[in-house]
C-alpha cells in the first residue's frame, strides 16, 4: 500500500531532501507529494467531522476542444484505491466542455489527486492537440517531433508520447520513443558536420559507419547554398542518399517554399529523383503546408508541439451520496457522454 501524504502531519514530515534534479521521482507522484496544500488541509478538516470517506462522484472536463492524452499515467495514480473509474481512451477527440474522466468513490480516496490528474491531463492533451493540428496540415507526409530539447528532461519523454499518441509518426527523444512502442529517429545535427568539416564528408563517414536501418538523410545548410550542398552530397551518395534534410536558420530567413521547389527541380533535373526533401525548423501547420505544396516530403517539428499551451482543466464534484450538486454556475448531477470507458 502506498504511503499518501493526506494530512499536515504527513505533509510536514515529508522532506525534500539533497537531490540532483528537481523534477519530482513516480513515488513523490504517487503519493501526492505534488498536491496542492489545500487539499490536505480540506483532508484534516473532512477528517475532524468524520465525513472523509462519504462517497462522491467527480468529473473532469476541458475548457476547449483536444485529443486526449494522458489517460495511462491518471489511471496509474488512481490504482489501488478502490475506485470506479470512467475515462476518455487516448486518441480520442472532445469538445469543450466535454467529461474526459469520471470518478466514484470516497471522496477521502481521491481528493488529494486532483492536482496532479489536472496536470497530467492538461499537459498532455496540450501537446497531443499541437501534434493532430500538424498532422492535419501534413496529412500523409511524414512527421517526426524533435522536440525534447525545448523542455526539462524529466517531461520531455511525456512530451513525445503524447506527439505520438497526437499522430505523429516518429520521436527522436529516446525514452519518449520506446515508451509508446517505437523506435527512436532522427538524422544528425549540425555539430557532425561542423566537427567534420564538411558536409559531403561527414556524410559518407555517417554511411560508412551507421548502420543500415539509419536511412541516409544528410543536413544541406551547414556551410554553402543549399542547392548546391544538395548536389554535392547526391553526386557522392548516389542512390544511396534518401534524403536531405533543410533547417536553414532565421537569420538566413528560414526554409521557404521557393527554395524547397528550386531544391526539387535541380535534383530532378540532376537524375536524383529518388533523393526526399526533410524540412525542420520553426515549423507551423500553415508553413507545412506551404512547404508540402512546394514539394516537401516530411518534417521535423519541435516547438509547435513542445510548446502548446496546457489545456484547462477542472475537477467538480457531481453527486454527494447519490445527490446531485454543483457549485454556482455548473449544473448539478452527471454530465453524459457516451464516448467514456469504463476502467475500474
Amino acid at each position: 500500500m502506498k504511503k499518501i501524504i493526506d494530512s499536515l502531519a504527513a505533509s510536514d514530515e515529508f522532506e525534500a531532501g539533497e537531490r540532483k534534479f528537481f523534477s519530482a521521482e513516480h513515488e513523490e507522484i504517487a503519493s501526492a507529494a505534488t498536491t496542492d496544500i489545500y487539499f490536505v488541509r480540506t483532508m484534516e478538516i473532512l477528517r475532524g467531522l468524520g465525513i472523509e470517506n462519504t462517497n462522491a462522484t467527480a468529473e473532469i472536463f476541458a475548457r476547449k476542444p483536444g485529443i486526449m492524452c494522458g489517460t495511462p499515467e491518471a489511471l496509474a495514480l488512481l490504482d489501488g484505491l478502490d475506485l470506479e473509474i470512467e475515462a476518455l481512451p487516448e486518441g480520442e477527440s472532445f469538445k469543450r466542455k466535454d467529461v474526459l474522466m469520471r470518478i466514484r468513490g470516497p471522496y477521502g480516496k481521491f481528493c488529494v489527486f486532483e492536482t496532479a490528474l489536472l496536470g497530467i491531463l492538461a499537459s498532455s492533451c496540450g501537446w497531443a492537440t499541437a501534434a493532430a493540428e500538424i498532422m492535419q496540415a501534413a496529412g500523409d507526409s511524414p512527421v517526426t517531433v524533435f522536440g525534447a530539447r525545448h523542455l526539462h528532461p524529466a517531461v520531455a519523454p511525456v512530451m513525445e508520447r503524447a506527439a505520438l499518441v497526437g499522430g505523429v509518426g516518429g520521436a527522436s527523444c529516446i525514452l519518449g520513443a520506446k515508451e509508446a512502442g517505437k523506435t527512436p529517429s532522427g538524422t544528425a545535427p549540425h555539430s557532425l558536420i561542423l566537427m567534420v568539416g564538411d558536409t559531403v564528408k561527414a556524410a559518407i563517414a555517417y554511411h560508412q559507419l551507421m548502420p543500415s536501418s539509419a536511412a541516409r538523410i544528410i543536413l544541406a545548410d551547414t556551410f554553402k547554398d543549399e542547392a548546391e550542398e544538395t548536389l554535392r552530397l547526391a553526386e557522392a551518395l548516389g542512390k544511396d542518399l534518401y534524403g536531405v534534410r533543410l533547417d536553414t536558420p532565421g537569420e538566413r530567413g528560414g526554409v521557404n517554399p521557393d527554395l524547397v521547389i528550386e531544391i526539387r527541380a535541380r535534383l530532378d533535373q540532376a537524375g536524383y529523383q529518388h533523393v526526399k526533401i526533410f524540412v525542420s525548423g520553426g515549423l507551423t501547420p500553415e508553413r507545412i503546408t506551404l512547404l508540402k505544396e512546394a514539394g516537401a516530403d516530411a518534417f521535423g517539428v519541435g516547438s509547435y508541439i513542445s510548446g502548446a499551451k496546457p489545456i484547462d482543466m477542472t475537477m467538480d464534484l457531481k453527486e454527494i451520496d447519490g445527490k446531485a450538486v454543483a457549485k454556482r454556475g455548473r449544473i448539478p448531477g452527471i454530465t453524459p457522454n457516451a464516448k467514456l470507458k469504463k476502467y475500474s
